[in-house]
C-alpha cells in the first residue's frame, strides 16, 4: 500500500489518508459587509478540495479578534455570524467529500503583521485607520519592515488574547470543525513572542526561551481545556527564522516536545516569516528535514509543507519517516483534485464523487 494513502488516527479523529490541505489565506471576505465572515468563495475554495479527495482540510487563518486579522478582508472566528458562516462550510465538506474528509480551523492573531493590505490590492504595507485599518500590537514596539510600529502588549492585553483564542476554539467546535490548529508560525503573534528577533521583553513573557514560549503554551493549555478530549490539536510552527540570532531547529525540537506535553497532537512544520531580512534557502521539499528532525527527536507526529508538488515527493516524505502527513498548498490551487491524481499515480483506489465518476482514468490521468 502507498504510504501516503495509509490511514492515520489522531486521538479519535480518523483520517482516511495522509494527503492534506495547508491553510491558505484568501483575503476574500467582503470589504463592505460584516467583517471576517466567510462567503461563497470560501465554500467553493474549500469544497473543491473535499471533492478532490483531500483527507484533511485546514481553513485559512481565522482571526480570534478583529485586531488579529492580517488584512481587513481576512476571516475571523470571533463572533456568532462568522461561526454560522463557517458551519455552512463544514457541513458542505462533510457532505460532499470524496475521501470522508475532515476539516480543521486554523486560529490565529497576526500581531504586528495585522492591518495590512491584501496582496491583490495593488498596495503594500499597513492600512491606515482612515482606510479601514487599525492600530496593531505585538510583544515589543518594533515594526516589521514597511509596516506600522505596534504597541507593546500589556499584561491585560496578553490575557485578553488568551481568552480570545479560547472563545474562538469554543465557536469552532460548535461550528462542526473536526480539529483545530494554532498558528504559531510565519511571524504572526505567537511566533513573535517565541522569536528573540521580535520579542525583546524583560518580563515573564520574554527574556529566555521559557519566557518567550510562555504565550504559545498558555494558549495551548487554554484551548485544550475547552476542546473535546477526543479532538486533536495541531500547532503550526516556524522551525527556523532563517536569520542569525533567531529561532533554530534545536529550539523548535524543544518547543515541539513541550507542546506535546501540553496536549498538542501534531506539529505542522513550516519556517520563516518573522523578519524581512531572513535568508531562506528554498528548493523542492526544503522543509522536510525540519519535520523529520522534530518527529525523530521530540517523538511528536508532524506534517510537512513547502514546494511539495508531486505525488512522488509526498509519498517519499511519508514513506521515509520525514513526516506523518503532507500539507499541499500551491499545488492544490493549481489542481484541486491533486489527491485523486496522486491516488491514481500511486496505485491507490480512492473513491470519486459520483458526479465525477465518468472521469475516472483508465490508463493515464
Amino acid at each position: 500500500m502507498s504510504a501516503l494513502f495509509r490511514p492515520l488516527r489522531l486521538r479519535s479523529l480518523e483520517l482516511t489518508h495522509r494527503g492534506w490541505v495547508s491553510p491558505m489565506c484568501q483575503y476574500s471576505c467582503e470589504p463592505d459587509g460584516a467583517p471576517g465572515v466567510p462567503n461563497d468563495w470560501h465554500l467553493m475554495h474549500l469544497g473543491s478540495f473535499a471533492a478532490g479527495g483531500a483527507a484533511l482540510i485546514l481553513t485559512e487563518a481565522a482571526a480570534v479578534n478583529a485586531e488579529g486579522r492580517i488584512s481587513p478582508r481576512d476571516a475571523g472566528l470571533y463572533n456568532d455570524e462568522q461561526a454560522e458562516a463557517w458551519q455552512r462550510i463544514t457541513d458542505f465538506v462533510h457532505r460532499h467529500g470524496a475521501a470522508e474528509p475532515k476539516i480543521g480551523a486554523q486560529l490565529a492573531h497576526a500581531g504586528r503583521k495585522a492591518s495590512t493590505y491584501w496582496p491583490f490590492s495593488g498596495q503594500r504595507g499597513s492600512v491606515p485607520e482612515s482606510d479601514g485599518g487599525w492600530a496593531t500590537v505585538g510583544p515589543s514596539p518594533s515594526a516589521f519592515d514597511g509596516y506600522a510600529e505596534p504597541a507593546e502588549m500589556t499584561e491585560e492585553q496578553i490575557q485578553g488574547v488568551i481568552s480570545d483564542f479560547t472563545a474562538a476554539a469554543i465557536r469552532a467546535v460548535d461550528a462542526g470543525f473536526d480539529t483545530l490548529e494554532l498558528h504559531g508560525a510565519h511571524g504572526y503573534l505567537l511566533h513573535q513572542f517565541q522569536s528573540p528577533l521580535t520579542n525583546t521583553r524583560t518580563d515573564s513573557w520574554g527574556g529566555d526561551e521559557a519566557g518567550r514560549n510562555r504565550l504559545v503554551l498558555a494558549v495551548v493549555d487554554a484551548v485544550r481545556k475547552v476542546m473535546p478530549e477526543s479532538m486533536p490539536l495541531l500547532l503550526r510552527i516556524s522551525a527556523t527564522d532563517w536569520a542569525e540570532g533567531g529561532i533554530d531547529i534545536e529550539a523548535s525540537v524543544r518547543l515541539a516536545a513541550q507542546a506535546h506535553e501540553h496536549g498538542v497532537d501534531l506539529i505542522d512544520v513550516s519556517s520563516g516569516g518573522a523578519v524581512a531580512h531572513q535568508q531562506i534557502q528554498p528548493g523542492p521539499g526544503y522543509q522536510t528535514g525540519f519535520s523529520a528532525r522534530i518527529r525523530r527527536e521530540s517523538r511528536v507526529p508532524t506534517g510537512t509543507v513547502g514546494l511539495l508538488t508531486s505525488p512522488g515527493q509526498a509519498e517519499h516524505a511519508v514513506a521515509t519517516g520525514q513526516a506523518d502527513g503532507v500539507f499541499i498548498a500551491r499545488a492544490a490551487l493549481r489542481d484541486p483534485h491533486w489527491w485523486l491524481r496522486a491516488a491514481f499515480e500511486l496505485g491507490h483506489d480512492l473513491a470519486w464523487a459520483p458526479q465525477y465518476e465518468r472521469a475516472v482514468p483508465r490508463h493515464s490521468f
